[in-house]
């Protein structure tokens, strides 16, 4: 999902450990040992590759709930670079194991296979100078990318991890996919057996460590309909819907912590002449308090309530209209500390590539980890994207091989013990 960012701060490094290691230098101290160094080189060598498998995975159409195409192809991909145990799970995540001197640290690198466009969209990608087009180019093929990129860089430069790696594509990551991918990781098939996890979703060198929470309903309003002159004085669906509507404008919400709502998308009624039978409306309400979105929450089912209430009473109650609440989306929030270790390691790590790391917020695959308090970041796949989630959505290759170094430090770093 693209990463809806409001830039929190520029980290000011302090220094703390992870289980006796020095974070606050994990990156210049990895930066000086030569495997790590060949790695690197073979980051920056290979990045014409990473950009082919970029290129090859975003023309492959991965609808919602339509990810299998992909999936297969991120599958061959997995085997040919020789990761084991490589295996689509009844979810539709693609998962391939790179082993550890030990099992545990286990970290679970990730990137979500499905895109925003719906079937049918011409996902075919073009390319001028260092940029290149096309729909999912950036999210989040580019994550796919670099998943890909460290796999391989890890290999080449036959670099043994302590604890284990494993390389994840996830399914349903964008709208009412609701996450579902990754909640089947944590909830059944990697349940318990995950100690670190990272999230590549988009571009840049950002680090997400604030889960945006979010709740989804589809609410619907009923009742018998009729002819607008014959059946007149009837309550209207479609009255109550705007009735609910106009509540829903009138909240107010905090700014810190950010917390919004949004009636997306609406429907209902089948003619001019008609009291509609049924209306419906798509909402959705975002913060990263857990308590401000339950207190949005509570308020807006309160506003149907009342709007249903109002509308009954209107005319007479004789005919009464019903109400259907349907939750299409629930995201946790969560947080991960900006002190934290796996915080830390990927700051210093980030340093150590010469750039200052950001901190953010947005909603990711990380939400699920972070809400269960389990280490985890998202961070951007480097080089810098434009026009998300839209037919122009382009990516700028100018170093986008940070994000693929930058992406096997973690990797090492995590799997320290």
């Amino acid at each position: 999902m693209k990463r809806t960012h409001r830039w929190i701060f520029v980290l000011a490094l302090s220094v703390i450990a992870l289980q006796a290691q020095d974070i606050g230098d994990v990156g210049g101290r990895l930066m000086k040992d030569s495997a790590v160094q060949a790695a690197l080189r073979a980051a920056e060598a290979d990045e014409p590759a990473t950009l082919d498998y970029q290129v090859l995975l975003s023309e492959i159409p991965a609808p919602l709930f339509q990810e299998a195409r992909r999936a297969e192809a991120l599958k061959r991909i997995f085997e040919e670079i020789g990761l084991q145990n490589v295996r689509i799970d009844e979810a539709g995540n693609v998962l391939g194991e790179r082993p550890g001197l030990a099992p545990r640290p286990h970290l679970v690198f990730s990137a979500h296979l499905d895109t925003v466009f719906p079937e049918g969209t011409d996902v075919k990608t073009t390319r001028k100078g260092s940029v290149i087009a096309g729909p999912g180019i950036g999210d989040d093929a580019r994550g796919l990318a670099v998943i890909i990129g460290v796999a391989r860089a890890l290999n080449q430069a036959r670099v043994q991890t302590q604890g284990s790696v494993t390389f994840v594509g996830t399914v349903g990551e964008e709208g009412l996919g609701d996450l579902r991918g990754v909640k089947h990781l944590f909830n059944a098939g990697l349940k318990d057996r995950i100690d670190r996890f990272i999230s590549v979703d988009g571009t840049g060198l950002g680090i997400t460590t604030v889960g945006v929470g979010s709740r989804r309903y589809r609410i619907t309003y009923k009742g018998p309909g009729g002819h607008s002159f014959g059946a007149f004085g009837l309550p209207s669906p479609i009255h109550s819907l705007g009735r609910a509507i106009s509540k829903i404008s009138d909240f107010q919400v905090p700014a810190d912590p950010k917390t919004t709502f949004t009636v997306g998308r609406i429907g209902g009624g089948t003619s001019v002449n008609s009291i509609a039978y049924e209306a419906w409306m798509e909402v959705d309400m975002r913060s990263s308090d857990v308590n401000a979105l339950s207190g949005v929450d509570a308020r807006f089912r309160q506003a149907l309530d009342q709007a249903l209430a109002e509308e009954n009473a209107r005319w007479g109650g004789k005919v009464n209209l019903t109400l259907d609440v349907a939750q299409v989306g629930d995201r946790p929030a969560g947080r991960t500390p900006a002190d934290s270790p796996i915080v830390q390691a990927a700051v210093s790590v980030t340093r150590a590539l010469g750039h200052m790391p950001n901190l953010g917020e947005g909603s990711t695959d990380s939400n699920i980890p972070m809400s269960l308090g389990i280490p985890a970041i998202t961070v951007g796949g480097g080089g810098r994207g434009s026009g998300g989630h839209s037919l122009s959505e382009r990516f700028d290759t100018e170093r986008s091989w940070l994000g693929t170094q930058r992406g096997i430090l973690l990797a090492i770093a995590l799997t320290e013990k």
